[in-house]
C-alpha cells in the first residue's frame, strides 16, 4: 500500500520578522488542491499588523507599513479569520502542507494569543516538505529553501515570497515527494505525521550537535513540530 493525498490544504504566511514569538502576520494564504493539482479553493488576506514592517522584511514580500496601513484589515479580525478558516479545511479531513510548519504554526499561535482569536490548534495531519525532503534525501547538496525545492522536484515558482505562491508551491512539492518516494514513506499520512515528529527530532539533534562542534558550544536547536513548545 502507498500512500496517497487525493486533496491537500495549503497555508504560508509573510511576517514582520523571524522571531515567532514577535513577529506579527502581514499577508496570509489558505488554499486547496486537488488531486490534479488544481487550485479549487483560495482566502488570501492582507493585515495591519499594528507595528512597523521593518525595511528588510518588505523588502522580501514587497508590502510597507504605508501600504499595509493603507489597505490592510486589523490583525484582529484577520489573525481570526486564518485560524477559522484552518479549523474548517481540517474539519473536511484534509491533510495541511506547510513549508517549515514550525514557523508559521507557532507564529500563528502566538499572533491568535495576542489578538484573543481563540486557541489555535494544528491539523491532526500536517505536511512539512521540509522535513520529509531532508530526511528522504537526506545527502543532497545545496540549500532546502521552498526555491531550491522547487527547482529539484520541478515545481514551478512564479513570484516566490508572495503567501499564495509560497503555498501553492510548497503544496505541489509535497505531492512531488510523496510520488517519488511513496514507497519508502509510511502507509497512512496519519502515520507520516507522526514520522515527521521524529524525523524533526532528529534533525534538530544533528543540527544542534554540529553548531556546537563548529561554531558555538551552546547553541540550542529549536525543537517542536508541527509547532514549537510555546
Amino acid at each position: 500500500m502507498s500512500i496517497s493525498a487525493p486533496a491537500l490544504a495549503v497555508f504560508d504566511l509573510e511576517t514582520t520578522g523571524v522571531d515567532v514569538t514577535t513577529a506579527r502576520i502581514v499577508t496570509a494564504f489558505v488554499g486547496v488542491l486537488s488531486a490534479d493539482g488544481a487550485l479549487i479553493s483560495s482566502r488570501s488576506w492582507l493585515a495591519d499588523p499594528g507595528v512597523e514592517i521593518p525595511a528588510g522584511a518588505a523588502a522580501i514580500h514587497g508590502v510597507t507599513t504605508e501600504r499595509a496601513r493603507a489597505e490592510g484589515r486589523s490583525a484582529s479580525l484577520v489573525v481570526r479569520e486564518i485560524v477559522d478558516e484552518l479549523a474548517a479545511r481540517a474539519a473536511d479531513g484534509l491533510p495541511l502542507v506547510v513549508y517549515n510548519a514550525p514557523y508559521d504554526l507557532t507564529l500563528l499561535k502566538h499572533e491568535a494569543r495576542r489578538h484573543h482569536a481563540g486557541p489555535f490548534v494544528p491539523p491532526t495531519v500536517v505536511i512539512d516538505p521540509l522535513v520529509i525532503d531532508k530526511a528522504v534525501d537526506r545527502y543532497r547538496k545545496g540549500k532546502r529553501t521552498l526555491e531550491a525545492a522547487c527547482a529539484h522536484y520541478g515545481v514551478t515558482l512564479d513570484g516566490a515570497h508572495d503567501a499564495s505562491v509560497d503555498a501553492i508551491g510548497a503544496g505541489h512539492v509535497a505531492r512531488a515527494i510523496i510520488e517519488r518516494y511513496s514507497g519508502e514513506l509510511p502507509a497512512t499520512l496519519t502515520e507520516l505525521h507522526a514520522q515527521q515528529a521524529l524525523w524533526h527530532q532528529q534533525q534538530a539533534d544533528s543540527f544542534e550537535s554540529w553548531m556546537r562542534a563548529s561554531k558555538d558550544q551552546n547553541f540550542t536547536a529549536d525543537r517542536g513540530w508541527p509547532m514549537r513548545a510555546l
